[in-house]
């Protein structure tokens, strides 16, 4: 009897332009991808989702920034490994090839962010993936000091927004999502900070501030912000009306269905179209996504499977989720921010735009976590929740002079728009949201 040799396929239609690696060439970082080391992958600096190939193992790697799909098809002569940032990429590849038979969205998988995501093309059939992770950051590390924690934490904010200044955005105007809350605030004055110390001309830079039907707090708390640092030349508000909020491109643009994440992303949807009608030929878009999951910052109380011993004890449960070894781990999703990080990033590429959210690289959250959280706040809710604020402005008073205003915070889509407006846009039960995605590819 002859024995049959599988022959694999690896089909990578990620951009490989997408990925921000400060200290290596693409090529180099996938070279230490390839070496299967987690050690050597912490050592590439940025953002990045990056495929190696050695003969029937296949490796992916990729930071929060970055999300990235793959698929298994089955060919006669073996397994096909198709990978890209999206479903319907996927799924368009597989059209043009006779495939699509095979596809439904829930046979993607997405790659966990911080994991060497590994695959064994041996046949039929494929066995699971398996991860190891690259990066392990200490926790608990640093003392219990809130000036020093503070300015640790945003001097490493600062960095990572001077080098994507230095390296990335090197002309051409620069736009915050801009609500006057401690992430967007911090990074807009980061940003012109850095901007002024690196010698380039602050006139490049606008906060943008989105209102519907002219309503919504946001505008009017921005206003003030700016204001009280006299820099209130730089706001442009953004508005819109509720009719320009669809609920249903969006879910086409994020790929998701998840119900606070889909209205986050419907606004900065909404958001990125106002500015390129605005400016046609706006590049950059700067954000704060990742503040909140960095510093622990969500309503344990509106989550009924949290409580503050989980959101403590775990390593970066808000950026991944209950970890992929988990029986809640998806196996269509990663969790946490590496799964809701798509709010934010699709809605701003859908547009044209080059993103870039500096609270998700690797060496911030490093030292997130490094934050004595226990010791802070003896377990308690309101100590949890007031900490931000007070190593958020005392970061950005130490980096920069600048003293900071703190307000409550407050969700994007609760800001843009008056009260009671999010009930009449979006369905009240995310299963709405769920079926409407499935028929997107029935």
């Amino acid at each position: 009897m002859q024995n049959y040799q599988y022959i694999e396929r690896v089909v990578d239609l990620t951009d490989a332009s997408k990925n921000i690696i400060y200290n290596m060439p693409v090529e180099a970082a996938k070279e230490l991808i390839r070496s299967g080391s987690p050690a050597d992958v912490r050592k590439i600096d940025g953002q990045f989702a990056l495929v190696s190939v050695d003969g029937k193992t296949v490796r992916i790697a990729r930071s929060i920034g970055r999300p990235v799909r793959y698929f298994i098809a089955k060919l006669i002569d073996g397994p096909c490994l198709v990978i890209a940032e999206r479903i319907d990429e996927i799924h368009t590849w597989l059209k043009n090839e006779g495939l699509d038979d095979q596809f439904h969205p829930s046979y993607t998988r997405m790659a966990p962010a911080h994991y060497v995501t590994e695959l064994a093309l041996l046949g039929c059939p494929d066995p699971n993936p398996t991860y190891s992770r690259f990066f392990m950051p200490e926790r608990n590390s640093m003392p219990k000091n809130i000036t020093e924690i503070g300015e640790t934490y945003i001097r490493a904010v600062y960095r990572e927004i001077s080098k994507w200044l230095q390296h990335v955005a090197t002309d051409g105007p620069i736009g915050v999502s801009f609500s006057g809350g401690i992430d967007s605030g911090s990074v807009f004055l980061l940003t012109y900070h850095a901007m002024l110390q690196l010698g380039m001309n602050p006139s490049r830079l606008k906060a943008f501030t989105l209102s519907i039907d002219g309503g919504g707090a946001d505008v009017a708390q921005a206003r003030h912000f700016l204001e009280s640092l006299n820099l209130a030349l730089f706001h442009e508000p953004i508005e819109v009306t509720a009719s320009d909020i669809d609920w249903r491109e969006t879910i086409r643009v994020v790929e998701d269905y998840k119900d606070l994440d889909v209205q986050a992303a419907a606004m900065n949807l909404a958001l990125c179209k106002g500015i390129r009608a605005r400016y046609p030929e706006w590049r950059f878009l700067l954000d704060g996504d990742g503040g909140d999951e960095n510093l622990k910052d969500y309503p344990i109380e509106e989550n009924p499977e949290l409580t503050i011993r989980s959101v403590l004890n775990n390593l970066m449960l808000y950026q991944e989720g209950w970890g992929v070894e988990s029986i809640k781990h998806s196996l269509t999703y990663s969790g946490g921010l590496s799964r809701g990080y798509a709010r934010t990033c699709t809605t701003v590429q859908s547009c044209g735009f080059e993103g870039f959210s500096p609270y998700t690289l690797p060496n911030v959250i490093e030292i997130a976590e490094a934050i004595p959280y226990i010791e802070l706040t003896d377990w308690q809710h309101d100590r949890l929740y007031s900490l931000k604020g007070e190593i958020v402005s005392a970061g950005v008073q130490a980096v920069t002079g600048m003293q900071m205003p703190v307000f409550e915070k407050r969700r994007f889509q609760h800001g843009v728009s008056a009260e009671g407006t999010i009930k009449k846009l979006f369905p009240k039960n995310q299963q709405t949201y769920r079926r409407f995605f499935n028929s997107l590819y029935e």
